[in-house]
C-alpha cells in the first residue's frame, strides 16, 4: 500500500513512531494532543484520537492524568521509580514547554492558566501545584528560551566577536520567541539563569582589557538592551501580520502616497535626501546600532586582546 492509500491516522502515527525512534520525543516528553494534531495535519479529531490510540496500543506513548500523553518510559532493568521531586520537575518542564508553544503562535496575553490548563487537558488549578503562579511560569518561559541557543564552550579569540555572536544568538532567540523581549525588563530584571550567562559571557569578554567592573558591567547590560530594546516589536507586529494578513513591508508599501504628501512641499529635506539610499530593516538597524556601540566600547579599551 502506498503512502498515499493509507488511512491518515496510519501516516500520522507513523510520523509520530519515527520522531519516537529516533530519540527527537523522549521518554516523559509530552506527544502532541489530539488538538494539536488537527491543527497540524488537518485532520478530524476522531482521526487524532486513532492516531494516539494506536502508538498506546503499541505501548510508545501512555496517558498521564493531569499532564497528557507522554512517551512510555522504557526503565532498564533493576531501574527505580522516579522520586516525587524527579516528577514534578518533569511535569513542571512539559507546563513551561506547552506555555511557550501557546505564546509563541498567540502571543503572551494569550495566555492563561485556563487556557494552558485546557491545552495540557487538566484544570487550570492542578497548574499550582507545579507553577505558583504565571509570574513564575513566565519566569520558567524566558529562562527556557534562553537555554536554547548555548553559548560556545570554546569563545572567539577576540573580545568583539565575542560579543557580536552574544547579541547574534538573543536576537535569533527573540525572533524564535516574539513574545520573550517584552517579558523582559531591564528596571526589574528577571533573574534567570541562562539570561545571567549572557551577562556572565560578555563581563568575561571583557576582562582584562582596562575597563573597571563598573564599566564591564554596565557595557554588558547595556548590550543585552540594546538587543531586546529591538526586539520589542516582533511581538506586535506578528500579532498585527496575522490579524491583517499584511506583511510589515507590504504595509509600508502602502504608506508611500502619505509619505509622498508628507514631502511633498519640502518640510524635511534632510528626511527626503536620505531616504532615497536608505533600505531600512530590523537586522539592517540592529547591526548598524551594534557596530557603533561596539566602535564606541573600542576606544575604552585600552589593553590589546592576547
Amino acid at each position: 500500500m502506498t503512502e498515499r492509500e493509507q488511512a491518515p491516522y496510519v501516516r500520522i502515527a507513523a510520523e509520530l513512531r519515527g520522531r519516537i525512534e529516533r530519540g527527537e520525543l523522549r521518554p516523559g516528553d509530552r506527544v502532541p494532543s489530539t488538538r494539536a494534531i488537527t491543527q497540524r495535519w488537518g485532520v478530524a479529531m476522531a482521526t487524532a484520537s486513532k492516531v494516539l490510540a494506536a502508538l498506546g496500543q503499541e505501548g510508545l506513548v501512555r496517558a498521564v492524568p493531569g499532564v497528557g500523553t507522554v512517551v512510555a518510559a522504557r526503565p532498564a532493568a533493576g531501574q527505580g521509580r522516579r522520586t516525587g521531586a524527579e516528577d514534578d520537575a518533569q511535569q513542571r518542564a512539559r507546563i513551561v514547554r506547552a506555555a511557550v508553544e501557546i505564546a509563541d503562535a498567540e502571543g503572551l496575553a494569550a495566555l492563561t492558566m485556563r487556557r494552558l490548563g485546557a491545552e495540557l487537558g487538566v484544570s487550570a488549578m492542578s497548574l499550582y501545584r507545579h507553577v505558583g503562579s504565571k509570574e513564575q511560569l513566565v519566569v520558567l518561559m524566558a529562562d527556557a528560551a534562553f537555554g536554547e541557543q548555548a553559548l560556545p564552550e570554546r569563545p572567539p579569540p577576540h573580545w568583539r566577536e565575542r560579543l557580536e555572536l552574544s547579541a547574534a544568538l538573543q536576537w535569533r532567540l527573540y525572533r524564535a520567541h516574539p513574545w520573550l523581549a517584552a517579558a523582559m525588563n531591564l528596571n526589574r530584571p528577571l533573574l534567570i539563569p541562562n539570561g545571567i550567562r549572557h551577562i556572565d559571557w560578555a563581563l568575561a569578554a571583557l576582562d582584562g582589557h582596562g575597563l573597571d567592573a563598573g564599566t564591564r558591567m554596565h557595557a554588558a547590560v547595556t548590550l543585552f538592551g540594546y538587543v531586546r530594546g529591538h526586539a520589542v516589536d516582533l511581538e506586535p507586529e506578528t500579532a498585527a501580520e496575522q490579524s491583517s494578513g499584511v506583511s510589515g513591508e507590504q504595509w509600508m508599501q502602502a504608506q508611500e502616497t502619505r509619505l509622498a504628501a508628507l514631502l511633498e512641499h519640502g518640510a524635511f529635506p534632510a528626511f527626503t535626501a536620505a531616504r532615497t539610499d536608505a533600505d531600512l530593516s530590523p537586522e539592517s538597524l540592529l547591526h548598524y546600532g551594534l557596530t557603533a556601540l561596539l566602535d564606541g566600547l573600542a576606544t575604552h579599551i585600552t589593553t590589546p586582546p592576547n
